[in-house]
């Protein structure tokens, strides 16, 4: 296979460094399944690691991309075949192993996921990583006993991407949303003089 794009970041003298370089199968890291990368997110972390703040990357040099969504190219593993589409989030991707800021990724297939029918690359990745972390946690919270019958829901961090994909969420749900954040340029002004006692 022909070299092909990745936006590799690479920390050296203790500075960081990314940027595109041309790249080979053969120089990924390891993996059963080989994916043909149509479309990643940007996440908070990946901003971290490609800028260095937050000493986010776990090794000198590594491919970006905390997620991606693409097509099977081929697969030692059973469960995936060529042309499937299938997605990836999580699991050290873009700052231990080599992630989804490249045309390709070679991941271990209990790393991907086979997307929902109906589902597309795209609809997976508009809710990435930050809509999985939300609605992994709303789950969890109603498999907790969270209901709307119990009352307003507080989100903390409302302006940042799990937040502001929580709040979507837990209102189609149902729920009465309590957005909270520390951005006081987000807040809501209140006019009008306080009520008499």
């Amino acid at each position: 296979m022909d070299k092909f794009k990745a936006f590799r970041i690479r920390e050296a003298g203790g500075k960081t460094e990314a940027g595109f370089t041309d790249c080979t199968l053969d120089e990924l890291d390891p993996g059963d399944v080989v994916v043909r990368v149509s479309h990643s997110t940007i996440n908070y972390k990946d901003a971290l690691a490609a800028t260095g703040k937050g000493r986010i990357l776990q090794r000198p040099r590594c491919i970006g991309g905390v997620d991606l969504a693409g097509t099977v190219v081929s697969s030692s593993d059973p469960r995936f075949k060529p042309g499937q589409g299938v997605l990836a989030t999580g699991h050290a991707l873009g700052v231990k192993h080599d992630g989804g800021y490249a045309e390709y990724a070679r991941l271990p297939g209990d790393w991907v996921h086979a997307l929902s029918p109906g589902m597309t690359a795209w609809d997976a990745m508009a809710l990435g990583t930050a809509g999985f972390t939300a609605a992994f946690a709303i789950m969890r919270m109603e498999h907790n006993g969270l209901a709307p019958k119990n009352g307003p829901v507080i989100v903390d961090g409302a302006t940042g991407g799990v937040g502001s994909v929580a709040i979507a969420a837990l209102a189609r749900l149902g729920y009465e949303v309590v957005a909270l954040t520390g951005k006081e340029s987000e807040g809501i002004s209140c006019a009008g003089s306080a009520p008499k006692r």
